[in-house]
């Protein structure tokens, strides 16, 4: 009997629909097109406006446009996991509510928190799940509603951030697609460089804490930015070298898109050149656990089965790796 693996057998994406641009910015923060597009490549990002509406809303939308693009029965998904730093509220899952919204009754489900690494650490978890043989369709799902902990008068923080969500379903494989390695790490020592101070269990919500403007992302930018080049680059380079290939090799690098210099580094290292490195920052911004899953709903077309995927992200925390993968269909 051949080894099981896990392979990506659809992907959903959905992003807001009101766009808040470098030219907005320009007139809420003292900034401009030009230095936002210089120093990170984002032109403009998605924000959620629509009322009552978290994290779940996103994530339900993403995986509604996977399930009918695949045309399955929700009923037939046995785990939902949902990526995500900014649940729809604290304590209650926001993946169990999402799967019951999407009619994936059989399911059990939860969330998953690892900063922007989430949805990475997710495609490991999945796998995990698929190749013991237990369960035959995992649902993961990366959504953040980044614009609920913003502050927007914050021009280090506002300028970078943005909504979105994206799916993917993982299934068992017998012809030696899928996911192929992963070298996945954390380190303690960026507890404090990338945060939100208050509404944890060590500062919980005050009227000091609102009023002091606690309860939005805190990043030290210089810090966060040397730790990203550094690790992401090394973890890509750590599963080439693993699996005894080079960038030659490799069809498409999805990296996490919180910085175009961090990509850019990334893929230097790797020695690919520019047209096997997905971007969509300059239209997104950095939608966190969102941003891997978004690379493959916008650039799904492309991939042809057998194509060799190296997955790459880094997040608060810190946590940071990357993933080895074979694409597993052709898309239409």
């Amino acid at each position: 009997m051949s080894k099981i693996s896990a392979a990506i057998t659809a992907v959903g994406g959905y992003v807001p629909d009101f766009v808040l641009s470098n030219k907005v910015l320009e007139t809420m923060v003292d900034t401009n097109d030009e230095w936002i597009t210089s120093r990170t490549g984002i032109k403009e990002r998605r924000l959620l406006k629509k009322e009552n509406a978290g994290t779940s809303y996103m994530a339900i939308k993403a995986a509604e446009d996977l399930i009918a693009k695949k045309n399955i029965n929700p009923e037939e998904i046995d785990l939902v996991i949902v990526a995500t730093i900014t649940p729809d509220m604290l304590v209650a899952s926001t993946a169990a509510y999402t799967a019951t919204k999407i009619g994936a009754i059989n399911a059990f489900s939860y969330d998953l928190q690892a900063a922007c690494s989430s949805f990475l650490y997710a495609m490991s978890t999945a796998a995990s799940y698929i190749e013991s043989g237990r369960y035959k369709k995992v649902l993961i799902i990366g959504a953040d509603k980044m614009s609920s902990i913003i502050d927007y008068t914050d021009r280090s923080t506002c300028i970078i951030f943005g909504d979105g969500a994206g799916a993917a379903l993982l299934e068992p494989n017998n012809e030696g697609l899928g996911l192929q390695d992963e070298y996945l790490r954390s380190d303690g020592i960026g507890r404090n460089f990338l945060k939100i101070d208050a509404g944890g269990s060590i500062l919980p919500a005050s009227h000091e804490t609102l009023e002091e403007g606690k309860h939005f992302v805190h990043q030290e930018g210089k810090t966060v930015f040397k730790y990203a080049v550094s690790n992401m680059a090394g973890a890509c380079t750590e599963i080439l070298e693993r699996n005894s290939i080079t960038g030659e090799d490799v069809d498409w690098l999805i990296p996490h898109q919180a910085n175009l210099r961090i990509i850019d580094a990334t893929s230097n290292r790797m020695n690919l050149p520019e047209e096997k490195v997905l971007k969509n920052i300059h239209r997104y911004g950095n939608t966190t656990s969102a941003t891997l899953p978004l690379l493959l709903f916008d650039f799904e077309k492309k991939f042809k089965k057998g194509d060799n995927l190296v997955f790459a992200a880094f997040g608060g925390g810190f946590t940071w790796g990357s993933i080895y993968l074979k694409w597993a269909y052709n898309s239409n």
